[in-house]
């Protein structure tokens, strides 16, 4: 299948676009209801109950889903009663948006959820402060409000009920289709005519979105005790495959060489450029695997690997006996395990392919966070020390900044001053910074589009069939690219105010000057408000990797000691490591995006970042042999290979962290290792080569931290 063509059939079977068309839906349609019934403006305000309950519906378990709209809902209702009771004083509501700015940010400390059921609540506030009622009516329109939320959540469970294993497939196939894109970096590593340092950074940045596909696999499986029943074939299908697709994802990591010098010594022999191609073929078998588990349809394996890497073997074999083939036979070897792994995958198509047994709900939890609602964890964040207390402290002064500054300002819709706000300051100035640049590019295309059409159509009909496409495009691109649902939803704004009769140019006018307040407010907050910047912070990273690092060889070197190591055990460690990994290059990421003036060590940063996943690919690489191998006792000398490096890890994270207690022994037991298996060359240059990188990782850091 062509590239275009998988893209468009990914995004038609995704969780995005079938979100998309279900959000539409349940908005639009009270409004159509009550439009019949001739009260448009009672449809209305139950669809605006809809808009804000369908914030809280994030992806997840769906009784996460549950709770968190009916949270949601509650809040939205006390937030439009308060409003409705005191929006008639601009000082009364300049002090309702004082405190609830400050307190529906600060209750993000209780994760995204948490996080989108506080934006709702302000989505409300902010909607209906220029908005002058009676109490009377303020409690109507609450209530009606108060429906429309309801009315989103009974459909919302309803379409979770009939189809409960739609959410799960469509991200796991999206979980597969990210991880071949990493199979198609690693290939233009072999490819001579790329740059490596560019392809790194790809992989880099890839790898991120890998580990934040997979954490939402596991919330989906491994929080829905549907799922986990072991009755429940189509749950436990799902588990198998993902567990697969982990240890794939393993194997992907563990394959990692000296590129630099593999161009060098083999770019004559045309040896690379097939294992590129190879690499490209596994990624398309990837890819389709992935669209067909997303569009819950079967597949049959297009490419055929056995015959591909015997003709590999036979032109290494070929090759003058003088130069050393050691490598390029390793690079086969990780092929073949590729490829067995990919297979693996292919069980979710065939018949009898879910005889495996899974675990127990309580021991998936474990591969999961859980967040409880304890009012000790907000109290705790209570000062300026917390990252949160401060973003908050920062919303608040911005948003009641905003809300003055709107009501000095001739229009109105003043409000969407701060929607803008609330919608663009972030945590971190990284992602403010992409967040305006989206939102001003995507209001000024969205506008002149509005524009365009209201100057060319007329016919009510048809701008009403528009307002349905931009709705569905708005609702579709929500969480998948900012950008794109800006620019969808500012000509849906504009063409619903002109049915409204309530202008255009004037509107796109309002819009375009508000929204620059709001993206200035936002932007000079996160740059002079308790600013963010990832160099101060880095160092929590640091300490995060090092210790997934240490724990992974701990376990590597209990193997090695002959200790058999149980699946859940070593998976945990294994997912430690990457989500630290993820998040460490992550850090990075956001840091470039910040002024020049604010980051320091760049380089040294982005030689740490390198280096640990050179690390961790090895310790992986040697990880994965060993626990599919009979456990045994290795020579004293491999031990003390590994605990030499343990101890450089554990020296580099007590100078970063104070804290730091180390758990391991450091060789005082080395000499009660029996020794009966034989001396292996190959994993003593593996080790001593992983030591190396320990003592880089160790001078980078040492630099860091000066």
């Amino acid at each position: 299948m062509k590239t275009p063509t998988r893209q468009i059939r990914y995004f038609l079977f995704s969780q995005y676009l079938a979100d998309g068309v279900r959000i539409t839906a349940e908005i639009i349609l009270p409004v159509i209801i009550c439009a019949q019934l001739g009260n448009m403006a009672m449809g209305f305000s139950i669809a605006m109950g809809a808009v804000c309950a369908s914030i809280s519906d994030a992806p997840g378990p769906v009784e996460h889903k549950r709770n968190g709209m009916i949270y949601c809902n509650l809040f939205v209702f006390a937030m439009s009663l308060l409003t409705g009771f005191v929006n008639h004083s601009m000082w009364l509501m300049g002090i309702v948006v004082t405190f609830a700015t400050f307190f529906f940010t600060i209750i993000s400390v209780y994760g995204n959820r948490a996080a989108a059921i506080g934006t709702a609540a302000l989505l409300i506030m902010i909607l209906k402060m220029s908005n002058v009622l009676t109490p009377m009516e303020a409690v109507l329109e609450s209530l009606l409000t108060l429906t429309g939320g309801a009315w989103y959540m009974i459909v919302a469970l309803m379409f979770y009920r009939f189809t409960p294993y739609r959410p799960a497939q469509r991200s796991l196939g999206d979980c597969i289709h990210e991880t071949a894109k990493i199979v198609r970096i690693k290939a233009e590593l072999y490819d001579v005519r790329t740059s490596l340092d560019d392809e790194y950074r790809k992989l880099v940045a890839q790898q991120i979105i890998v580990t934040e596909k997979q954490e939402a696999v596991r919330e989906l499986l491994y929080k829905n005790r549907e799922l986990t029943k072991e009755n429940t074939r189509s749950g436990k299908i799902l588990i198998i495959t993902f567990a697969d697709l982990m240890d794939l994802y393993e194997q992907i990591n563990a394959t990692w060489y000296d590129y630099e010098s593999l161009r060098k010594r083999f770019a004559d022999t045309g040896i690379l450029g097939d294992v590129s191609v190879i690499l490209n073929r596994i990624a398309d078998d990837l890819d389709n695997m992935g669209l067909a588990i997303q569009a819950n349809s079967t597949y049959t394996k297009q490419y055929e690997l056995i015959t591909e890497l015997n003709k590999l073997k036979a032109k290494i074999d070929s090759l003058d006996q003088h130069e050393s083939k050691l490598v390029l036979k390793k690079i086969l070897v990780n092929l073949r395990s590729l490829g067995e792994q990919v297979n693996e995958l292919m069980n979710y198509f065939r018949a009898g392919n879910s005889e495996r047994k899974i675990y127990s709900q309580d021991e998936y939890s474990k591969f999961v966070s859980h967040q409880q609602i304890d009012l000790a964890l907000l109290r705790n964040n209570l000062h300026l020390e917390s990252s949160v207390f401060r973003h908050s402290v920062r919303m608040m002064i911005t948003c009641v900044t905003g809300y003055f500054i709107a009501q000095f300002i001739p229009g109105q819709h003043g409000y969407w001053i701060l929607l803008t706000i609330i919608i663009i300051l972030k945590p971190g100035f990284g992602l403010t910074k992409q967040r305006n640049k989206e939102r001003m590019i995507g209001t000024i295309a969205g506008g002149l589009l509005g524009v365009l059409l209201l100057t060319y159509i007329s016919d009510r009909d048809v701008l009403f069939i528009l307002i349905v496409f931009f709705m569905l495009g708005t609702y579709t691109f929500q969480r998948l690219n900012y950008g794109i649902m800006v620019i969808f939803t500012t000509p849906y704004v504009l063409i619903l105010f002109y049915l409204l009769g309530l202008g255009t140019w004037n509107i796109a006018e309002e819009r375009l000057l508000d929204t620059c307040i709001g993206c200035t407010l936002a932007f000079l907050a996160n740059y002079l408000l308790f600013p963010h910047w990832e160099s101060k912070h880095f160092h929590n990273y640091m300490i995060s990797v090092l210790k997934a690092n240490i724990d992974y060889l701990v376990k590597l070197k209990d193997m090695l000691g002959g200790r058999k190591m149980s699946a859940i055990e070593y998976k945990l460690v294994r997912k430690e490591l990457y989500v630290s990994i993820a998040n460490l290059s992550a850090a990075f990421h956001r840091m470039l995006s910040e002024p020049k003036s604010k980051q320091q060590d760049s380089k040294k940063i982005y030689q740490f970042v390198v280096l640990n996943h050179v690390l961790s690919s090895n310790v992986a690489s040697l990880a994965a042999h060993l626990k599919d191998n009979v456990p045994g006792f290795y020579p004293k000398e491999i031990i003390v290979q590994v605990s030499r490096t343990i101890k450089i890890l554990e020296d580099i994270l007590k100078k970063i962290d104070e804290t730091y207690q180390p758990v391991t022994f450091n060789g005082e037991k080395n000499s009660e290792t029996r020794e009966n298996k034989p001396a292996d060359k190959n994993l003593a240059e593996q080790l001593d080569f992983i030591y190396k990188v320990s003592n880089d990782i160790g001078k980078v850091a040492r630099e860091i931290e000066k």
